[in-house]
């Protein structure tokens, strides 16, 4: 088994507060398992036994310490996926609301048309079901309404008995 250089973590008292405080309580997955890795290598751990007890790759906790080297707690604390991009439609949010609500479009077809009509931004169905989730609408599925077979058709001559029951 191939073995890391070891290094043991020592974590100031402000830095261990931090760490015991988060690692179960930040909202990021990621940020809370890298956390978990901090303390689990600042308790005496090695990397294996870490990346065995976390349930990960030993190069992901080895990554964890790089960073941790590098950029400190805060690096650990970053998710990564700071940048969140906003869309065009959030402008018009409330004016495809009011639009829908009023009537109701029938399809995500037709809620794609009136969206581009109403904004001038043109979106595939997808992007605009994702969309319409998004803000809580909902739609309808458009699909057949399964219509009951009539028991005698009249164009169909009347049915004859060629066997009886009776002997």
């Amino acid at each position: 088994m191939w073995r890391m250089a070891w290094l043991r973590i020592e974590l100031t008292d402000d830095e261990q507060r931090i760490v015991l405080s988060e690692r179960e309580s930040h909202p990021n997955v990621c940020v809370r398992r890298r956390l978990w890795a901090l303390w689990l290598l600042h308790c005496g751990l090695r990397r294996e036994q870490a990346a065995k007890i976390l349930g990960v790759a030993c190069s992901t906790v080895q990554r964890d310490v790089c960073s941790y080297r590098t950029g400190g707690l805060e690096a650990l604390r970053k998710s990564g996926r700071e940048y969140q991009p906003t869309s065009e439609l959030a402008k018009y949010q409330d004016q495809i609301r009011q639009s829908l609500e009023q009537q109701p479009a029938r399809t995500i077809a037709e809620a794609a048309q009136r969206i581009a009509v109403l904004t001038g931004v043109e979106r595939k169905p997808t992007q605009v079901r994702r969309f319409l989730k998004g803000m809580g609408l909902k739609w309808q599925r458009v699909r057949a309404i399964p219509v009951p077979p009539k028991k005698i058709s009249p164009s169909m001559p009347p049915i004859k008995q060629f066997f009886s029951t009776k002997n």
